[in-house]
């Protein structure tokens, strides 16, 4: 390995240990009351050595939120390439969704439950690689709509209500992992995602949904 390479990686790795230290960091304690200086002191760095990579903490969350997007779209494609028909796609990709969100939650929380409270918008926009992911949801209902699978339905309600299901899922799922919610009767965790999948593909075969009122 040449002095560049070695160099390169490194640096990547140095990366990536800012990013795991702001995450958890920031599910821990908030964003408001996560500063650079305690993400150094995580990583025992100094807050300079942040700056180096990155500008402020609203730019740590981008790359935070463009980093889980990026694998998660890899992810749900590799998942959906095995797929013998639209419906078994559209189930592959979604429970690809969910597992993710369940195997990074602090990710998760970081993409979708972090809240900027210092007059900044910090928090995740919906940027490409977030695009791309919704977009393999909504060629996934439309191909179901197209070999009959599904009910002629507006692709985007359907699309969008799917995501707000499955969010739900991954959400309740990532909270029956936490000890506070140890008095619930949860059941077991891969029975009820895949009931939940049940749910939504009979909701779709089932339902034709219209587009909202303007």
């Amino acid at each position: 390995m040449g002095v560049l390479e070695r160099r390169a990686r490194e640096k990547e790795a140095l990366r990536s240990k800012i990013l795991e230290a702001a995450t958890s960091l920031f599910v821990e304690q908030g964003y408001e009351n996560v500063s650079i200086r305690k993400i150094a002191d995580r990583i025992e760095y100094s807050p300079a050595t942040i700056y180096l990579y990155f500008k402020d903490k609203a730019e740590l969350i981008t790359a935070i939120c463009e980093d889980a997007f990026g694998e998660m779209l890899e992810q749900i494609g590799a998942a959906k390439d095995g797929a013998s028909d639209p419906v078994q796609s559209l189930r592959l990709g979604l429970r690809c969704y969910i597992q993710f969100g369940l195997s990074h939650p602090n990710h998760y929380l970081i993409i979708f439950a972090t809240q900027a409270y210092d007059g900044t918008d910090a928090t995740c926009k919906p940027n490409g690689l977030a695009m791309q992911t919704f977009d393999l949801l909504r060629d996934s209902i439309r191909s179901c709509i197209q070999v009959g699978a599904i009910p002629p339905s507006d692709v985007e309600t359907a699309a969008q209500a799917t995501w707000m299901t499955v969010h739900g899922v991954t959400m309740l799922g990532i909270a029956a992992g936490n000890q506070s919610c140890d008095n619930f009767p949860w059941l077991d965790r891969t029975h009820l995602i895949e009931s939940a999948l049940d749910v939504i593909i009979a909701g779709l075969r089932n339902c034709t949904l219209p587009p909202p009122v303007r």
